[in-house]
């Protein structure tokens, strides 16, 4: 099939939002006009087609949103590419720095009303909005990464073993560190990021029952800067460097970029997060990160997305660990080549039962 690509201004309530065409055919270039409302920027495309189709992709991005190296590109990854394999249009809208929940609202509102189903919703912080606008259009579908309170039957909640993949992460730290004294950097102290710190922590003395773990976060709720601070999260990273650890691992969002930056001036190693960040990291900081705790929110969405548009849609909580590829670990760069097969012992184990990471550190 044969899709025009015209662009056009739009400015819709508060909002902006960024169409972009994903059909089967070929496509011409999209060109995009940028307009500034007094809470976003961001560019329309519009696709003419044969027919208006019946589902219209969406995701609202979490704070750092798309280009984050990580969770929030994984989550665009995931539904772009659903989108494109089902011909289907798709929309992305950027959070603001200082989203309360009635501009997560808000924004939900506006795709459900302009036509969009399913819409992603990228984050935690979007529970209670989606609770809300899921109920005022109970013929849309709503994903909600990092999240399974919200109990409705057109609600599916995205969630993962992150604890399972920072499990391995840990051993990989336990295995390579000289030093015996390894470091884990959380963004901002609340369960979801606990249970990153939990797994590795697990995973460290399930190698080393003696190793010394030094853990911190950026930040304390309500306050989730943490989670987009690089340079608390160098100062952090320096300062466990400083006293003797040699391998870190940070979930923090875009604050661990802070880390490799402090590993790569002192000649240490860093452990990523949610993506292969090996691949997306600056080329000037990749060669310290040793592995990363992939966290494939891409499965999810992608997953969501073909399953609603396929009329299979899933209410309530679905759960992406080890089993399903939800979570693991990445080997690019080849530090880690020497040891994958003692890692991918522990994976077994875990998978099978043997080991059952926790969940919490208390």
């Amino acid at each position: 099939m044969r899709t025009r690509v015209t662009s056009r201004l739009a400015a819709l309530a508060t909002l902006v939002l960024v169409v972009a065409t994903a059909c089967g055919g070929e496509t011409e270039d999209t060109t995009t006009t940028a307009a500034t409302t007094a809470t976003t920027q961001a560019t329309t495309a519009t696709t003419e087609a044969m027919a208006e189709p019946e589902f219209k992709v969406a995701v609202a991005y979490d704070l750092a949103g798309r280009g984050d190296g990580g969770f929030n590109d994984l989550a665009y990854n995931g539904a772009v590419e659903a989108a494109e394999e089902l011909g289907l249009e798709f929309t992305e809208v950027t959070a603001k720095a200082e989203d309360t929940d009635q501009d997560r609202t808000d924004r939900l509102r506006l795709l459900a009303d302009s036509g969009h189903n399913p819409i992603v919703a990228v984050g935690f912080t979007y529970a209670g909005p989606v609770a809300e606008v899921a109920a005022e259009y109970p013929d849309v579908w709503f994903g909600i990464v990092d999240d399974g309170t919200v109990e409705a039957p057109n609600v599916s909640g995205l969630i993962f073993a992150e604890e399972q993949g920072s499990f391995l992460v840990g051993v990989v730290a336990a295995l390579e560190s000289e030093t015996g004294h390894v470091g884990f950097i959380g963004g901002v102290n609340i369960p979801l990021i606990v249970k990153f710190e939990a797994g590795y922590i697990a995973g460290a003395k399930a190698v080393n029952p003696d190793i010394e773990i030094t853990s911190t976060y950026l930040s304390q709720p309500p306050d989730f800067s943490g989670f987009n601070d690089p340079a608390k999260g160098k100062e952090a990273a320096k300062g466990m460097f400083d006293a003797g650890a040699d391998i870190v691992y940070a979930a923090a969002g875009g604050s661990g970029g802070g880390l490799f930056e402090a590993a790569t001036e002192g000649g240490y190693l860093a452990i990523g997060v949610d993506a292969d960040q090996y691949h997306t990291a600056a080329p000037e900081v990749r060669d310290v990160i040793m592995t990363s705790m992939l966290k494939n929110v891409n499965v999810a969405t992608y997953t969501f997305v073909t399953q609603v548009v396929g009329g299979s849609g899933q209410a309530g909580v679905n759960l992406f660990d080890l089993e399903t590829g939800g979570v693991g670990y990445s080997t690019s760069g080849g530090l880690i080549d020497h040891i994958i097969d003692e890692v991918d012992a522990y994976a077994d184990q875990i998978m099978s039962g043997e080991i059952v990471v926790p969940t919490s550190t208390g």
